[in-house]
């Protein structure tokens, strides 16, 4: 629990056997300055590992659900389905880019009010090959279309982040793949939620990364967002052009 707010943390995971335990230990060496255990409950989705992915994690202390239905925004619904009732949940991933110590600024930010924290790796230090080029090139992008369609400024479409259970609820998530991310930001905009960002840092990733490490991922990750974005603000025009419904006859 963190200043009075239980939290929960939802692990997408695919194929992380080198690093998956060493991001659930640190979570869990996690203290309040009171020596509390500042993270209440940890489910990690395995969503189709070929390695000792799930093995690991749960030795490490976390819970382990599957996924069979392959798409990193259905490996997170998985892991918040699975999780404790909580006030906040955290998201992360398990390559071990992200410090855990740095958990504490995202919990800091809902705890002072925000509905959702993102972790800005642009505002954040690097390490040298954390972030490729085709990476970094498409947050620019897909933050560029954020700003010109909905008038906000964002700067990172970054995974490791915290909302509040109650406006994650509302946002009525739905993408089953890479548009997750964006879709969670762009839903917080359209509802007026309190969005802010945190600067973190990023290490090189553990082990081979999914999406940049191969073409077919990058492609693919970048139509992922890219069509999010479109069928979102489609959706928002089409509701806006909608006709106000009749008054009921007496």
């Amino acid at each position: 629990m963190y200043r009075g707010l239980t939290v929960g943390v939802a692990i997408p995971a695919l194929d992380e056997e080198p690093s998956i335990g060493l991001v659930v230990g640190d979570l869990l060496a996690l203290r309040t300055p009171d020596g509390v255990r500042l993270v209440d409950d940890i489910v990690v989705c395995d969503n189709g590992s070929t390695d000792a992915t799930a093995s690991v994690a749960a030795t490490a202390g976390a819970r382990v659900v599957q996924e069979a239905r392959a798409g990193y925004g259905s490996a997170c619904q998985a892991a918040i389905g699975a999780l404790d009732a909580t006030d906040i949940v955290l998201f992360t991933d398990g390559d071990h880019a992200f410090h855990a110590s740095q958990a504490v600024q995202l919990l800091d930010g809902i705890a002072d009010g925000a509905d959702l924290v993102i972790g800005s790796r642009t505002l954040g230090r690097r390490q040298r090959g954390a972030l490729t080029r085709g990476q970094a090139m498409g947050n620019r992008v897909a933050t560029t279309l954020i700003r010109l369609l909905w008038r906000r400024r964002m700067t990172d479409l970054g995974p490791y982040r915290a909302i509040r259970t109650q406006a994650l609820e509302r946002l009525a998530m739905a993408d089953p793949a890479f548009g997750w991310t964006v879709e969670m930001q762009v839903k917080a905009v359209q509802q007026d939620l309190r969005v802010v960002e945190v600067p973190v840092d990023t290490r090189v990733r553990l082990g081979e990364s999914k999406i940049s490490g191969t073409l077919k991922g990058a492609l693919g990750a970048g139509f992922g967002i890219l069509s999010t974005i479109a069928r979102l603000r489609l959706q928002q025009t089409r509701r806006s052009h909608d006709p106000e419904p009749s008054p009921a006859k007496p």
